[in-house]
Order: structure tokens, then sequence, then C-alpha cells
């Protein structure tokens, strides 16, 4: 054995997979010294058995018989209990998962998210899930067990304990990937024959934060082929996206260097793009999709009336009996529609009046506005002091409400803006 007994387990794995290449995939999986053998029919699992054992005694292997279990319904394989529904996470690995103790350490929650992520495809939005879990085992980050990383560990556990069981894909029938993204993950699903096969879900990177929307979703596209590359390769199938503009991508003329590679790399595969509104796309992680419970959204409403309250913003609701109160906050009886009313009164006017009155040159415009020799001076009813038809602001006025709007422009401001302007 070259370089010792640390490659003995690879080189008995290629050496299995040369042994059994004309019948992999086709009735036989091998993982080292596991063989697993399945069929549809007993004749043709009473065949499959005789072609097996043929060729390894052909190649002089040999399979100890009190190892070795025959014409079973249900098959325990790789912690995955393999039957003719469908493929499940093993009850024992499940109980291993349910006794897991609280971590007290970023080493323990590595260990549980090695454990849970191996059977992260029978759990949707998984990463969503475990993101509180992931950021304790980043770097320079200190372990504080908070009530979210709490929540995360429990619900990862009941996920895991109720995993759903899923189907075998076939090769030759036709496939459905549907694909979603958020500012968090990407997420998407495979399905057969309206079965789910696999869910699969991953964060974003740092530099993919700064993705725009098309990006995300078409990267949400990819992720979705290269991790199901096995069975998706040399398939037709179908990908659904609730971007619309993704059905249009193999037609534009310019793209961007990071588009033109993924564009190189969906040729590949012989599928069709299609559009799928994001209410009906339920089987995706729903990473930009989810719910808000009724205690959110009535604090949310509560809180936007006292916002449009404070700043005298008058409210017309419409009630279930047709009828529509003006100026009122009461939302008990509303449930159709609240539109905010903003009603304009000339403050504005009164504050450049007081304004007008501290000026220090106050007393010498007013003399001039009373005087009939100068005529381009005037007094409005109001009393506020014009010239030439436009209000006169007050230098202290104005460098107040330039230095609202733009702090960094101040002096440019006061240089550029008439003291007068038109009202």
């Amino acid at each position: 054995m070259p370089f010792g007994l640390t490659n003995a387990p690879a080189m008995f794995m290629d050496l299995m997979h040369r042994v059994f290449k004309p019948y992999l995939d086709h009735f036989v999986i091998v993982f080292i010294d596991d063989i697993m053998i399945y069929s549809k029919t007993q004749e043709e699992h009473s065949h499959h058995l005789r072609v097996t054992l043929q060729t390894l005694k052909d190649n002089r292997l040999y399979a100890k018989l009190s190892k070795c279990e025959f014409w079973i319904s249900e098959v325990k394989f790789l912690g995955h209990v393999v039957n003719a529904e469908g493929i499940s996470v093993d009850s024992s690995k499940v109980e291993a998962i349910q006794k897991w103790p609280t971590p007290t350490m970023v080493s323990d929650v590595r260990s549980f998210l090695g454990l849970a992520g191996y059977y992260r495809r029978f759990v949707k939005g998984f990463s969503r899930i475990a993101l509180p879990l992931t950021r304790l085992t980043q770097k320079d980050v200190e372990f504080i067990w908070a009530d979210e990383c709490k929540n995360a560990f429990e619900e990862l556990k009941y996920r895991l304990t109720t995993a759903p069981v899923h189907t075998l894909p076939e090769s030759g029938r036709e496939l459905t990937v549907y694909t979603d993204a958020s500012h968090s993950a990407l997420g998407c699903v495979l399905m057969q024959d309206g079965r789910v096969v696999a869910y699969a879900s991953r964060q974003l990177k740092v530099h993919e934060k700064n993705y725009p929307v098309h990006d995300l979703e078409l990267a949400a596209v990819v992720f979705a082929l290269k991790i199901w590359r096995h069975y998706l390769y040399g398939e037709k199938f179908i990908v659904y996206s609730d971007h619309k503009s993704l059905k249009y991508l193999f037609t534009q003329s310019e793209l961007n260097m990071r588009q033109r590679r993924w564009l190189e790399f969906l040729k590949d595969y012989d599928f069709t793009l299609q559009y799928h509104p994001g209410k009906a796309n339920v089987v995706a992680d729903a990473l930009s999709r989810r719910r808000t419970s009724r205690e959110t959204i009535a604090t949310t409403r509560t809180s936007q009336f006292r916002l449009l309250e404070e700043a005298s913003i008058m409210m017309i609701c419409e009630s279930t009996a047709g009828t529509s109160s003006v100026g009122s906050t009461n939302t008990r009886n509303v449930s159709r529609f609240y539109c905010a009313q903003v009603r304009a009164e000339p403050e504005i006017l009164q504050r450049i009046l007081d304004f007008q009155k501290t000026d220090q040159d106050y007393v010498v415009y007013q003399r001039l506005a009373s005087s009939v020799d100068h005529p381009d001076w005037s007094i409005s009813d109001q009393g506020v002091i014009r010239f030439l038809n436009r209000l006169w602001i007050p230098e202290q006025l104005l460098c107040e409400s330039c230095f609202k709007r733009h702090t960094g422009l101040f002096i440019l401001f006061i240089q550029e803006i008439p003291r007068c302007i038109v009202i």
C-alpha cells in the first residue's frame, strides 16, 4: 500500500467502484465495504443478487455471511432508512440528536452542526434556522448562548425529529427545481412527480451580500445545479424562479463577467427556466417570504398610527360597513385600507414673520415698505414684508433651512441662495 495504511479506505473504494462500474446506480450502490442492492420486483432482485455475488467471486472478493441481509423491504444505509416509500432519517441518529446536551463552548456547537448538517437535505430552510449557531463558530465572536441560539438549537432538533420521507429520483422522469434567494441565504428544492427529493440551502458569503437581486436569484439557480449535479446532469428538467427577468437571461446582449461565467456553466445542462410567482413558490425555502405573526403586524400598525398622529397627519379610514371617519386613529373597525391625508397650513409664513421682526434690518425694510417712494417694497395682509412680490427671508432662517438639508455644503448655499424667494 503506497504511503502506508492511511490511503487504504480510498484505495479499496476505488477498487470496488471499478469492479461494480457496469452496475453502479442501476441496481447497486457501494460505499467502501457496504453494498446495497435494490430492485422493483422479486424476479429482478433475484437476478441482481446473482450478478452481484458472481462479480465478487470473479474478482476474488468475499462477503461475510453473518453481516449480510437478504430479501428485506427496509434497510439502514449510511444513517438513512431506505424502503419502498423513499428515504428518511435513521431513528437511532434522531434519538442521539434529541438527547444532545446544550452546547457550552464552540466545539460543542460545531459537533452538533456537523451531525445536523448531515441531514440538512431533510430540513427546509436549514441555513436560515442554523444562522445564530453558525455565527457562534465564527472567528473573534464571543460565545454567548442567547435566546435566538437556544431557539435555533431546539428548532433544529424538532425539525430533524419530524423530518419527512423523501422520494428517490428515477432516471428518465422529469425533475423540477425551485429556487429562491434573500439577503441572508440561498435555498432550493428538488422535486419529482410532486414529491420532495431533497432540500438545499446555504448562507450568503460576505461579498455575495452586495449582489443585486438579479444576481442573487441567478446565484440560487447556479447553487442548485452545482449541488445536485449528479441528479441533473444529462437529464431534462425545469427550473422555477420567482424573479421574472431571469427568463430573458439567455437573450441579453450585455452581461457582466460574473453573469457570463455563470451562463457558461448553465449551458452544460438541459433545462427550461420558467417564472413562478413568489406566492405560488411555497416549496422553496421561503427565505424572503417569511410569515409575520398577527401580533407583529398589530404592533407595527399601531406604531405607524402613532407616528402619523405625532406628525399631525389626518387619517382617512374605510370601515367594513362602508363608512369613513376623518381625523381619527381608531382602528377598531377598520379592515379595508388606510390612507394618510396631509393637510398643508401656512405655518411657514408665521415663522418668516417672526424671524423678520427679530432681524436687525427689520426696521429699515419696514420703513421702505411703508414709504410711497419705494413701490418695489410692500407689506402683505399678514404683515410679511415683500420685495417685488417676493418674500424677504431673514438670513438666520435662510441659514437654518440650508443647514438642515446639506450640512456639508453650508457655505456654498449661503453664497448661492438669494435672500428673496418666490412664494
